[in-house]
């Protein structure tokens, strides 16, 4: 083997979190080199957050409009073209694809192309090439879950969905969770027809359950057909637009493209980090309360990939990122992330979001809980967006007036959660919250009827 390339640090990703640290660490004059398997910029930008929103706005404007008809509007003939929503959408991407390299190289960061492998400790083979580093961030985020069915190679991922040129007539989404409700909402008020094919006897389990079964109707109003407590069992394919699904019970579902919502995870397994003694399993890299790995005290992990109790959320790669840029040439490793309540929001429409703890969680926690839940459809604020669905449930401990917990759905509800979020995390008791005054009318002044 030919004597390695040296660099301070090695960087493996280069979403968020991994041009975080690469970025923050080169400013203090160290010797960074970034490598990425795919278009440099990650996930969130290219394939994921911003570019899913864009497609979920249009699905919400179009939505408004519809169920504006004879109240706000005159005309509630809209339609989404989706020719001319993948070419927005693309204005949005291609700067990222075509500029994140050059503003990493104009960082003074080294970039490089390939699957970096671990071959030591501390030393890495890219392309050929042979590489290694005082420090190793692993920031390769998520990937979907293999599926073992037979065709299930003829599923399209989230990335594929996002890239369809043409909307196909009949979508069958794999999966209830968030990818699944989010597109199967912006496709059905596209035109297509939506089925989504869920193992469980529900969708969205990471979300309040009750508002979730107002959802799921709200959804199934809006043509989305779910097939639940169901799993595929294989796929015949007929032709290039054809596709027949088996279920487990015998049914069959006929569609034109099927859609890989069933999970994901770490995206670590082509990396051989057991020859860098790398602890790790199905849920990612072990690390310890510093995100340095408990193996290997040369290698940090963050984001999607790294082994932590918080959910796979840019915001916590983010703050995963901020805490490991600090700790990884420190004299010793201190510092540990401050997620505070991570919020979480699935981008149906209308939004279904959730802080803090489930209702079920916080009577285990509570000895003396109250639940205000309550209907908001009829709220002067929701009722001013046309006709639609909207729910709360607030979980507060009475003795403490602490609140645990927050769950929402309804026009908004991915906005103001994050009051929410911040009034838990500076432990705002309901009382403060319910005096604070807020502009009115606006959702976020709902938050005083909802405590």
């Amino acid at each position: 083997m030919s004597s390695p390339t040296h660099f301070d640090l090695i960087v493996i990703g280069t979403g968020p979190a991994g041009g975080t640290v690469a970025r923050k660490v080169a400013e203090t004059g160290k010797r960074v080199a970034i490598v990425d398997e795919r278009t440099f910029g990650g996930t969130c930008a290219l394939r994921g957050c911003n570019p899913k929103k864009v497609y979920v706005n249009a699905g919400q404007l179009v939505d408004r409009v519809r169920r504006s008809n004879d109240q706000l509007v005159a005309d509630a003939s809209t339609r989404i073209d989706w020719v001319k929503l993948h070419a927005f959408k693309e204005t949005f991407t291609r700067p990222v694809a075509e500029g994140s390299e050059a503003s990493f190289q104009d960082s003074g960061i080294t970039t490089l192309h390939g699957t970096a492998k671990f071959i030591g400790v501390s030393t890495l083979s890219i392309a050929g090439e042979f590489y290694e580093a005082e420090r190793i961030v692993i920031a390769t985020g998520s990937r979907p879950r293999t599926l073992n069915f037979p065709n299930s190679a003829c599923l399209i991922s989230s990335d594929d969905f996002l890239d369809l040129s043409q909307l196909p007539r009949h979508i069958a989404f794999f999966g209830g969770g968030y990818i699944s409700m989010e597109f199967a909402h912006v496709a059905a008020r596209a035109g297509s027809r939506v089925t989504i094919i869920e193992k469980n006897s529900g969708v969205l389990s990471g979300f309040d359950p009750d508002l979730v079964k107002t959802l799921t109707a709200h959804s199934h109003q809006q043509g989305i057909q779910f097939l639940l407590n169901q799993n595929i069992e294989g796929i015949d394919v007929l032709g290039d637009e054809s596709r027949c699904i088996k279920l487990r019970d015998g049914q069959t579902v006929s569609a034109d493209c099927v859609v890989h919502g069933a999970g994901r995870v770490p995206n670590i397994d082509r990396m051989q980090l057991d020859v860098a003694g790398i602890q790790h399993d199905q849920d990612g890299v072990s690390v310890d309360a510093h995100l340095r790995s408990q193996s290997n005290e040369r290698v940090y992990a963050v984001g999607d990939c790294a082994r932590t109790a918080q959910p796979r959320l840019t915001p916590v790669a983010n703050e995963d990122a901020r805490i490991v840029a600090k700790n990884l040439f420190a004299d010793r490793p201190v510092r540990s992330p401050d997620y505070g309540m991570v919020p979480r929001a699935c981008f149906t429409t209308p939004a279904i979001a959730s802080v803090g703890l489930s209702e079920e969680q916080a009577r285990q926690t509570s000895a003396d809980l109250e639940v205000r839940t309550g209907d908001m459809s009829d709220w002067s604020s929701v009722r001013k967006t046309g006709k639609t669905v909207a729910g709360y449930k607030v979980l507060i401990d009475r003795d403490s007036d602490a609140i645990l917990g927050a769950h929402l759905l309804g026009p908004g509800a991915e906005e103001t959660i994050n009051l929410f979020a911040m009034a838990m995390k500076h432990n705002l008791t309901a009382a403060d919250v319910k005096s604070t005054l807020f502009v009115f009318p606006s959702f976020s002044h709902d938050i005083r009827q909802m405590i």
